[in-house]
């Protein structure tokens, strides 16, 4: 149902994911221009899929197994991001010019999704485990 817990973490996801990177930036070069996740279409991408994943999970709330499996999907699609964000934060950092430029708190919006995409898991898993022992009542 819609008015789960897990409902809840999979709306903060599509916040951290859908609306987020659009205000914050993932770095600043050395002359002071933010660079958001639009400007690489690869990045577009990946924040789109896990937007949308996490809108299909919570619509498809009445089969806990596919929103369980779309969640771990999610995770990993998270993670890879993730790594692209270190790959990229490593050449950032190793700059030779003398503008240095700052990494943005848009990096960590996959950290915070992944997150609230286990709690979600841990709240699909409780209930599914609450409807398994109300069936051996039966």
């Amino acid at each position: 149902m819609l008015q789960r817990i897990q409902s809840i973490y999979l709306f903060l996801v599509f916040v951290a994911m859908g609306i987020l990177p659009f205000v914050f930036p993932l770095w600043k070069d050395g002359e002071g221009n933010s660079f958001y996740f639009m400007a690489v279409p690869f990045y577009t991408i990946l924040f789109g899929l896990s937007t949308a994943l996490s809108v299909i999970t919570v619509l498809g709330y009445k089969n806990r197994q596919r929103q369980f499996v779309l969640n771990r999907l999610n995770i990993i699609l998270n993670f890879i991001l993730i790594g692209l964000f270190v790959y990229r934060s490593l050449n950032l950092s190793g700059e030779v010019t003398e503008l240095i430029s700052e990494k943005g708190i848009g990096m960590f919006l996959p950290i915070v999704s992944i997150l609230f995409l286990v709690l979600a898991n841990r709240a699909i898993k409780k209930d599914e485990d609450l409807v398994k022992s109300v069936d051996r009542l039966r």
